[in-house]
């Protein structure tokens, strides 16, 4: 395992902006074995990975890193890695980008069954039993559509809320950060490379240039910023920060011990043991280990290791991570403005199972739950390449693979 990094490079300018852009959507040579686990089984698994990472790598002319599948099936527990760095495996932490928002469904989820908010109220609804409303009364969150956006549109992508954290401010915007990334203005225009960045400060840059996708209720379109207002929702509702709500309430009660939710823009660190991450532009390599997340709060922030998202993902499909069946079933409802490929903070990949992934600098990650053969899977590159769009497809061509060489 990687158990110290070089210091970060930062990227700059078009080439920052062309990786923050990609961020969408994954999968060493060290063998891991679990319970009852045939060994034949493992040498299969470990030619798919190595085959196709290896190919990857020559096609592309990947200069570093690499991927790590893990898989819980009723027949054992099934770990292999290419690339990677000697003694990763599935206890190893890493970046788990959108993956969090699985958690801040669930928390959603979790207050809605507790009767503390309703999923179709709109955001300047009155929390109930009170005269406070989801989102402060103020400028900052004078969002366009602010009046028809409700709690159910923002878990599912359909409330239009513009995306800041993927989206250049457009130049229309009388701004000194418009055309630019705001996160990336910021960080590296202002020199503000640990900045504290708020909720209040993300959804005040919708609010400030009237920034939206669409109205809200007919369209679908990937919004982190809309995860940013939920993030809101669940302190304001629950009174506790994001980070203690998720950790009392989700990560606790489910033992995910390796998981864990940096919230300051000073919290920039892996906890060991973890592996370095990397981008490639086609150019440059560029490390992003130590990173400020603070940009990235309930839609993108936490780490976590394979073994933890195993256990969590299934916990929470299964209906025993804290939420009903009835609320999971209702997480599962998939739309038909996604293609039927997105839920209430989840997604769906069929043939795989339900789950999520995830997108940072350094890294991509897939976890998904399969309930038709009780299988679990967690696939994750130490590096993400500009070539986004192969090497997602490479992500999904390995987990189907590997899922076949186990048997299923």
């Amino acid at each position: 395992m990687a158990s110290a990094y070089p210091t970060a490079n930062r990227i700059h300018g078009k080439t920052a902006r062309r990786l923050l852009l990609m961020v969408t959507f994954l999968l060493g040579t060290s063998m891991g074995c679990g319970s009852s686990n045939s060994p034949a089984t493992q040498e299969k698994l470990q030619f798919v990975v190595d085959a196709n990472w290896i190919a990857y790598k020559e096609q592309y002319s990947i200069p570093s890193g690499g991927l790590a599948v893990y898989f819980e099936t009723p027949s054992g527990a099934y770990f292999a890695s290419s690339g990677m760095p000697p003694g990763v495996d599935q206890n190893t932490h890493f970046r788990v980008a959108s993956n969090t928002k699985t958690f801040t469904a669930a928390a959603i989820m979790l207050l809605y069954e507790q009767g503390k908010l309703q999923l179709d109220d709109t955001i300047v609804s009155n929390i109930p039993g009170t005269t406070t409303p989801y989102v402060p009364d103020t400028t900052a969150y004078n969002i366009p559509y602010k009046n028809s956006i409700t709690i159910r549109q923002l878990l599912g992508h359909l409330a239009g809320v513009f995306d800041v954290t993927n989206n250049p401010i457009p130049d229309t915007c009388a701004v000194p950060y418009a055309g630019k990334l705001y996160l990336n203005y910021v960080r590296y225009e202002l020199g503000d490379d640990n900045h504290q960045f708020t909720f209040d400060e993300l959804v005040g840059v919708v609010a400030n240039c009237q920034l939206s996708h669409y109205p809200p209720g007919g369209n679908y379109k990937y919004s982190n910023t809309g995860y940013s207002l939920l993030g809101k929702i669940i302190e304001r509702v629950s009174g506790l920060s994001y980070d203690q709500f998720i950790i009392q309430n989700l990560i606790v009660p489910n033992s995910l011990s390796a998981t864990s939710v940096p919230v300051l823009g000073t919290d920039t660190s892996i906890p060991s043991p973890y592996v370095d991450g990397y981008s490639f532009d086609q150019v440059t390599l560029t490390n992003w280990t130590i990173d400020n997340m603070s940009g990235n709060n309930a839609e993108g922030n936490i780490i976590s290791t394979q073994a933890d998202l195993a256990l969590w993902v299934k916990r929470l499909l299964t209906g025993n991570a804290g939420i009903s069946p009835v609320g999971v079933n209702m997480m599962k409802t998939l739309s038909a403005a996604s293609g039927y490929t997105c839920g209430l903070g989840i997604t769906y990949e069929k043939g795989l199972g339900y789950g999520k992934d995830g997108a940072h600098n350094g890294f991509l990650s897939l976890m998904l739950y399969d309930p038709d053969d009780d299988v679990t899977m967690v696939i994750y590159f130490n590096i993400l390449d500009y070539n986004i769009t192969a090497q997602a497809a490479l992500m999904t061509k390995v987990a189907r693979e590997a899922k076949h060489t186990l048997g299923y």
